[in-house]
This record gives structure tokens, C-alpha cells and sequence, in this order.
């Protein structure tokens, strides 16, 4: 194959990780509206056996090939070990998967995954379909999505730290991670540090400090803090705030995107050279997005505030 040739079956898209009711669903058909207004040709893949409450039609549906429900019942297996066995026939149906996928071909292609965290940090089945999709010329970012009320409890967040860093090191595809459902972030509690502390996962011995104040967790310093060791000696880890409704948040989350599989690089859109410089370094994303949504949770934080005082 000519090296032009090659690169015009190239394919790119995101596969959605991440727990169960992280907002993948969600986040796919967000992205899929919001990257068609851009002008993009993009298509949903639902690779959830268990997902059968779809709020809108997906290109391709895992249901076509096998589902949960039937794998339990015919062979008596729970959900975690039917949704193992459903990825495990999926790994083995490959070929059904490619031809389904020529039908797409010139889409922007979202993989809607399952919420099973043991996929993604042990079991080798969807590792290897990844992998496989990246011998058919997929050029794709894994977009790790993690629920932000994670960031009002430390014990939580370095458990969350912790399961990022393994599926980063396990699934070994450039890798995004997101917190999700930052609308909400204000009705969850208030945070021990700023939002950027969590984003930018800025110095954690604070952390431990801050676990060591509580007489459960002060038991287990020790363990706390070779914990962090190990996130900081990667220094891998850091988030992308979300808010599917802000506009400005999901194009934040596309640039960080683009960049990571290559989308930004390419011909596929008309772009200016300032806006690929500015998608391919993204100095500032971070910074710009993250700031937004702090004010917006410091406001709420002093509007409870004041409500407080005029209530006494």
C-alpha cells in the first residue's frame, strides 16, 4: 500500500472507559453533537452489552453480536463474569467487528465501552481489541472518564488515582483522563484544596496530611504514602474538568483530544495555523478551563456561605 493511500484509510476516534455512572453514555452522544456542529462525520459504537437504555441511535450495537442478558441466563454467569465472557466473544468475533467498521469508514468513530473497571486494569480481552483496531489504521485516544465527586473525599481520590494510573498503564493507548459532571461538583461537599490541586494532581503529601485528620485513615499513613509514591514516580496522572453542557469545556476536552490520537495533525478539517499550534501545544487549556469552573464553585461556596449567615 502507497504511503497515500495509507494514510487515507486512516481512521481516528475515542474509546470511553471508564466506572460504572461516569457519564459515558453521555459523554458520547455529547461529543457526537458537538463535534458534527464542527462539521465532523461521526459515528457512536455501542461496546456495552449491557447498555440497552441507549438515549439516542448508535451507528454499530455490541447487542447485534451478543448481550448480557442472554449470556447470563444461558450460562448461569453473574454480571461482572457475564460482561468477561461477553468481551472475551467480542475478542473472538473480531472479523464481525471489522466489517461493520468498513461501513463507517471516513467517521469520526466514539466507542461507547463498558463500566467493568476489571477491563481495563487486568483482563486482556478489550486490551486486545484496541489493539486490534489499531492494526485496521484506527488512530485512537482512550478518554477516561471519572465522576468528580470523587475529589470531595481523599481517600476516594487517591483510590481513583491509583485505578487511572493501572487502566493508563494496562490499556497502552494515549491516554486522556476526565473529571466528569463538573456541574455538579458544588452539590457534592466542598473541597479540601483548590479544583486545579485535583486537575493538575499537584503535590499530594497534602493529601496525606489532610487523610492523616481522620482517625480512620490515620491508621493507614504508611499505606497512603507509598501509595502516592508510586502516582508521582509515574507523574502520569492528571485530569480534564467536564461539563457536557459548556460549550467551552467540551471543546477544552476535544483539543486535549485531538492531540493525544493525532486528529490535530491532520487534514481532515480546514484549520488555521493557530488554532493547530494551539491544539497541538495547549499551553494554556488547562489553566483557562480549570479557572472557569473554580470560580464558579467558589461562588457557589460563597453564596452557601452568606445564605448561612443570613439565616442565623
Amino acid at each position: 500500500m502507497s504511503e497515500g493511500s495509507r494514510a487515507s484509510s486512516l481512521a481516528f476516534g475515542q474509546v470511553v472507559i471508564g466506572p460504572p455512572g461516569s457519564g459515558k453514555t453521555t459523554y458520547c452522544h455529547a461529543m457526537r453533537e458537538f463535534l458534527g456542529r464542527l462539521g465532523r462525520r461521526v459515528a457512536v459504537v455501542n461496546l456495552d452489552p449491557a447498555n440497552e437504555a441507549l438515549p439516542c441511535p448508535c451507528a454499530l450495537d455490541i447487542a447485534e453480536l451478543v448481550t448480557l442478558p442472554d449470556v447470563m441466563g444461558s450460562l448461569g454467569l453473574g454480571p461482572n463474569g457475564g460482561l468477561i465472557y461477553c468481551m472475551e466473544y467480542l475478542e473472538a468475533n473480531t472479523d464481525w467487528l471489522q466489517e461493520k467498521l468498513e461501513g463507517l469508514r471516513g467517521h469520526y468513530i466514539l466507542f461507547d465501552c463498558p463500566g467493568q473497571v476489571e477491563l481495563y486494569t487486568h483482563h486482556e480481552a478489550l486490551k486486545n481489541v484496541f489493539a486490534q483496531l489499531a492494526k485496521w489504521n484506527f488512530r485512537l485516544a482512550a478518554v477516561h472518564l471519572v465522576d468528580s465527586h470523587y475529589c470531595t473525599d481523599p481517600g476516594k481520590f487517591i483510590s481513583v488515582l491509583c485505578t487511572s494510573l493501572s487502566t493508563m498503564l494496562h490499556v497502552e493507548l494515549p491516554h486522556v483522563n476526565v473529571l466528569s459532571k463538573m456541574d455538579l461538583i458544588e452539590q457534592y461537599g466542598k473541597l479540601a484544596f483548590n479544583l486545579d490541586y485535583y486537575t493538575e494532581v499537584l503535590d499530594l503529601s497534602y493529601l496525606v496530611d489532610h487523610l492523616a485528620s481522620d482517625p480512620f485513615f490515620r491508621n493507614f499513613r504508611r499505606l497512603n504514602e507509598k501509595l502516592v509514591e508510586v502516582i508521582e514516580d509515574y507523574s502520569l496522572v492528571s485530569f480534564v474538568p467536564l461539563n457536557v453542557q459548556d460549550k467551552q469545556s467540551m471543546r477544552q476536552v476535544m483539543q486535549a483530544v485531538d492531540k493525544a490520537n493525532g486528529y490535530s495533525f491532520g487534514d481532515q478539517e480546514h484549520r488555521s495555523l493557530e488554532a493547530l499550534m494551539s491544539a497541538a501545544v495547549g499551553a494554556d487549556f488547562h489553566f483557562t478551563s480549570t479557572l472557569a469552573v473554580q470560580e464558579k464553585y467558589v461562588q457557589s461556596q460563597d453564596k452557601a456561605v452568606e445564605e448561612e449567615v443570613m439565616d442565623l
